[in-house]
């Protein structure tokens, strides 16, 4: 199968300029992405379904493949040469961010740009790094999602999304979880988690912008300073959004940031 099928892309739009590639983070799928899409009509947008999520095909799903977040850069090279995608803007949420990094240090010629949105290349504190993790919590964490992948979904998405005074977003969160595929989500989250990524920026060579909410529970602001820090040339918008999922919550700031970004 090939990779557009195999990760139910969704192509619309042309357009002389770069395309734009919206990649989702852990539990989502393409469609959170849509309210900020959506407001691109006059480019071309590609939406992907990483595989595990959303409508992506389930066969494909290979645990050792997706075992390291190469496998899933690897899964977004392939679409963008079938795509002949030439150099696209690739815009990743949490994870999917990194995933965007392994693609332009793996292949510094495909991508013209890259957008960060919530970015952290380690979530695991150590003696002169903040994640905003101890090790002890990311086990505790991925303990409960393996024993009780519906109940975690519930309970972690209000916290994720932020945004207390609007429940609505965490249910909807949830909901998207709760469609994900428990061995494939459980194997993501693990990778995720116990990722470190932070040699791996200073191997980007293309303009890249960081979005950084407020308040955000899963990648603080120092974090997203960090990452700005250490990819040269970067630029960092700290967002009046706040939790974790800006796209979700504030799609106008989302898709503003990213307009003047590509302009």
């Amino acid at each position: 199968m090939n990779a557009a099928l195999r990760h139910a892309a969704t192509v619309r739009g042309a357009g002389t300029e770069p395309a734009l590639l919206f990649v989702h983070g852990f539990g989502c799928d393409q469609k959170m992405w849509e309210p900020v899409a959506s407001t691109f009509p006059d480019r071309k947008v590609v939406l992907v379904d990483l595989v595990g999520f959303g409508e992506s095909d389930l066969g494909a799903f290979d645990a050792g493949r997706y075992s390291r977040l190469e496998g899933h850069a690897d899964d977004m090279i392939e679409l963008i040469e079938e795509l002949e995608l030439d150099e696209p803007v690739f815009i990743g949420h949490s994870v999917a961010a990194m995933i965007g990094v392994l693609v332009a240090k793996a292949r510094p010629d495909l991508l013209g740009a890259l957008v960060l949105v919530g970015p952290s290349p380690r979530y695991i504190d150590t003696e002169t790094y903040r994640g905003g993790f101890t090790r002890e919590s990311i086990d505790g964490l991925l303990a409960s999602l393996e024993q009780d992948f519906v109940g975690w979904s519930r309970s972690m998405a209000p916290v994720i999304a932020g945004n207390a005074d609007r429940p609505e977003y965490g249910q909807q969160l949830a909901d998207t979880f709760c469609r994900s595929d428990p061995e494939a989500a459980e194997l993501f989250a693990r990778v995720t988690f116990l990722s470190d990524n932070r040699e791996d920026l200073a191997a980007v060579g293309v303009p890249t912008l960081i979005l950084q909410c407020r308040e955000d529970p899963i990648a603080p602001e120092e974090v997203g300073r960090y990452v700005h820090e250490r990819i040269p040339g970067s630029e960092i918008v700290h967002m009046n959004a706040t939790g974790h999922c800006p796209h979700l919550t504030a799609p106008e700031e989302t898709a503003d940031a990213i307009r003047r970004f590509v302009s």
